[in-house]
């Protein structure tokens, strides 16, 4: 039998507004942050521009892989999920990925770190391995750790939980289980 040990809904706890506030401020300041030590590191390098297209379709990909970069866990442990895609009222495609298995505190805080593993770690390599675009990959680092920042609240709570705890997602919310 198992038991609600607690359920965690940012968007109720803190609101959504405020959620919006940190995580923009938290993308700028890791952008500041990041960038001085960097643009000091590669003092001489000319940067080069291939265009604002690239740029744009690049950062408008990027939430969308951030979202799917979640479920890689999910899919290297066989867990099912649903893929859902909607418009919404802007005429801008939204993806929503619901897990439908219940997961273990590790699995779960494995997937909230995996976009952080996959996208973020890989521009900031990139931005020290290719200094004429290190500005541009420090810019999708930064805005991916903005989009990261509910998911490092999200982490602490789970870090918090009992240690044979399971958590299930239902889209909303998510729901820390315990055996009792």
């Amino acid at each position: 039998m198992m038991n609600c040990w607690k359920t965690v809904n940012l968007e109720r706890e803190v609101g959504i507004n405020r959620i919006y506030i940190f995580s923009f401020l938290n993308g700028f300041l890791s952008f500041i942050f990041l960038f001085i030590p960097f643009s000091i590191f590669h003092q001489t390098s000319n940067m080069k521009d291939h265009g604002i297209f690239p740029f744009i379709v690049s950062l408008i990909l990027l939430p969308f892989a951030h979202k799917l970069f979640h479920y890689v866990p999910l899919l290297l442990t066989n867990r099912s999920f649903k893929i859902k895609w909607r418009i919404n009222k802007r005429k801008f495609p939204m993806i929503s990925i619901l897990s439908t298995a219940k997961m273990s505190k590790l699995t779960s805080i494995i997937s909230l770190l995996s976009p952080t593993l996959f996208i973020t770690l890989p521009c900031l390599i990139a931005s020290y391995l290719f200094p004429n675009y290190f500005a541009y990959f420090l810019i999708y680092a930064s805005i991916n750790i903005g989009l990261s920042s509910t998911d490092y609240i999200y982490m602490i709570r789970f870090l918090r939980a009992p240690k044979k705890c399971i958590v299930e997602n239902d889209g909303s919310s998510y729901d820390i289980l315990i055996v009792k």
